[in-house]
């Protein structure tokens, strides 16, 4: 929101700073009329120099008695705040406020200066004021405008702040007003899968099922469908709607690559995070004689020994938080990175637009995004024959590099703290216990009705969940009595410490997973625990996580394929304990030596892949 001029040519060199002081006399003045003090600035921020264009409005505003002192100063505003100089631009945008009480622009904007100043209520109260308001002033904008501007904001903070009913409540006053925004419709849809709110297409107003279905994410599609198709569609949307054309060469054509295959990792997920926790083992088998490793990432320091640990695993780690995403892809290219491995494909924090430069002949997707990215310059995905099956192919717009066993590495240094008692977890010692641990934002009403229905067949049984958020769990409680469920049958688990996360699998007995959204860290983490899983695959990548893991672990009969089999299935473990005290002396026994916990081959045999596909695009023109 800036009410500035568009620029005329910058002024740089001595000649600029001769002009900058020109303008400040003439602002000293007294009498610069105010859209020619607007135009300079507007040059000094396009020249980058921020600081002058300030110092400008700030002379300005200081020695001018002009009516529309308060458009200066919200400009002025809008500069500090670009400067991340927030506690200024509040007193910017309130004196802006005090000459026009009624400015809405600037109450908007002091909004956001308070929520960069940690102090949400006061944004929260801000913004109200101005939803609140059924036509609001303003200058030179659309009064509607201005109020979706507050409700959204006041909703994503909200939802950010866990607030998920408030956050939804202001969505629908919003899509009320506008039913046509898919960005509100995306956060929408996704807030109510976060709260477990079924039906999460839940139409009002002249808000429809197809545009709720048409705006929902990729992240939130997983959760909600196994069509493949669909899958495709919204990445394909994205890419068309967010992602910037590009028509100029590939980056990486005329750059010469000898020696060492180089192989760079693309994250910002490089710390404690489910990627981090996956690949820190990755990183440091890599064959340093033949590969030399890179990191192009945007990840912030935690803090973590994971963090550390996988900066000291990176041969060059190559921060890029403040380059574009072109600069990026340069980087990469001067790098001479021979494969570029993206890990995170469409999910939050993303950055796919470095991706479409090609910074890298050879571009891989792999563990971030467990589907089809659709981004333009990534042709290949890391997986194995069951998360990919042939008949998955045309739904892909990469092409499979197959692993031999599974597609998935992960860390054998993970470290788990001795395992409590159930009584210290508040689980019954006689119970035969059920675990879910997935984020709830995975649980459909259908699983969640079937494991009801499994709880009615298994009457020693309880189920021990994430409590992730007590929206959640309050729906979930509701939907279980309604299943004739009592909700102390349902034990609900904060967030822990990865250590004494990891002991809890062992006080499980059965791990049942999600459809379609497959457990793939918490699969892994649960069977290097020794507690078996119960999934069921379907048609997509992500919908056969779990499967592909225990196929590589050596327990496919806990694979099934539909809702009746897996129903069956839990039911007749439930009630048959020495299957269980089977399962887990196999585990105990072969687990940790099989195929799925191999992680040095399956290292090899991603560096063969790749140096396989680095050699073929080294030899050509």
């Amino acid at each position: 929101m800036d009410m500035s001029t568009p620029p005329a040519a910058q002024p740089s060199g001595s000649q600029g700073l001769a002009l900058v002081e020109q303008w400040l006399a003439l602002a000293r003045a007294g009498n610069w009329p105010l859209p020619e003090v607007m135009e300079a600035a507007s040059r000094l921020q396009a020249a980058g120099a921020l600081d002058a264009a300030a110092l400008l409005y700030q002379t300005w505003v200081g020695a001018t008695p002009d009516p529309m002192k308060h458009v200066a100063c919200f400009n002025w505003g809008a500069v500090l705040g670009e400067l991340r100089r927030h506690a200024e631009a509040e007193s910017v945008y309130r004196m802006a406020l005090t000459l026009a009480p009624g400015f809405v622009q600037a109450r908007l904007n002091l909004g956001h200066q308070l929520e960069h100043l940690g102090r949400e209520e006061e944004a929260l109260a801000e913004w109200r004021t101005v939803y609140e308001i059924d036509n609001p002033e303003s200058l030179g904008a659309e009064p509607l405008s201005l109020r979706l501007h507050a409700f959204n904001n006041a909703a994503r903070l909200l939802e950010q702040l866990k607030r998920y009913e408030e956050s939804e409540a202001l969505m629908r006053r919003s899509l009320m007003l506008d039913p046509r925004q898919t960005d509100v419709a995306q956060h929408y849809v996704h807030i109510r899968q976060k709260q477990c709110a079924w039906p999460v297409y839940d139409t009002f107003g002249e808000v429809t099922h197809n545009h709720l279905l048409m705006s929902t994410s990729l992240l939130a599609m997983l959760d909600e469908s196994d069509d493949p198709v669909l899958q495709l569609l919204t990445s394909q949307r994205y890419v068309n709607d967010k992602l910037p054309k590009v028509t100029t060469p590939p980056l990486h054509r005329g750059r010469k690559r000898e020696g060492k295959i180089r192989i760079g990792y693309l994250s910002g997920d490089l710390h404690m995070h489910a990627v981090g926790l996956l690949t820190a083992e990755l990183y440091e088998l890599h064959d340093r004689s033949k590969f030399e490793i890179h990191a192009f990432s945007w990840s912030r320091d935690d803090g973590t020994p994971l963090r550390a640990r996988i900066k000291a695993a990176i041969d060059h780690y190559h921060p890029v938080h403040a380059l574009t995403d072109r600069q990026a892809a340069e980087a990469i290219a001067d790098a001479g990175i021979d494969v570029l491995v993206d890990l995170q494909g469409l999910t939050s924090g993303a950055r796919a637009g470095i991706l479409t430069h090609r910074g890298a002949p050879v571009q891989v997707g792999y563990l971030g995004l467990p589907a089809t990215s659709a981004i333009p310059g990534v042709d290949w995905i890391l997986a194995d024959r069951f998360v990919m099956p042939p008949e998955s192919l045309p739904y892909y717009t990469e092409k499979p590099i197959y692993l031999p066993n599974c597609y998935q590495v992960s860390d054998r240094q993970r470290f788990a703290n001795p395992a409590p008692t159930r009584t210290e977890v508040g689980l019954p010692e006689d119970a035969f216990v059920f675990c879910a641990f997935n984020n709830n934002h995975k649980m459909s009403e259908q699983v969640w009705r079937c494991w009801m229905r499994v709880l009615r067949q298994v009457p020693r049984g309880v189920l021990w969940l994430l409590a992730d958020n007590r929206f959640a769990q309050a729906n979930l409680t509701r939907v279980a009595a309604e299943e004739g469920i009592a909700p102390e049958r349902l034990i609900f688990a904060g967030r822990a410490h990865p250590a004494d996360y990891l002991a809890r699998f062992t006080l499980a007995d059965l791990f049942l997973d999600t459809f379609p959204y497959n457990a793939g860290t918490t699969a892994s983490d649960c069977l290097w625990m020794g507690t078996p899983i119960l999934t069921r695959s379907g048609r997509t990548y992500i919908s056969r996580m779990a499967g592909s893991l225990l196929t590589a672990v050596g327990l496919p009969d806990l694979i099934t394929t539909t809702i009746d089999e897996y129903e069956q299935r839990a039911v007749q473990i439930g009630n048959q304990p020495a299957r269980v005290a089977s399962y887990k002396r196999y585990l105990a026994e072969h687990g940790r030596s099989s195929p799925l916990f191999d992680i040095p081959t399956i290292v090899r045999d991603i560096e063969r892949e790749f140096e396989r596909l680095a050699l073929d695009a080294r030899a050509k023109p």
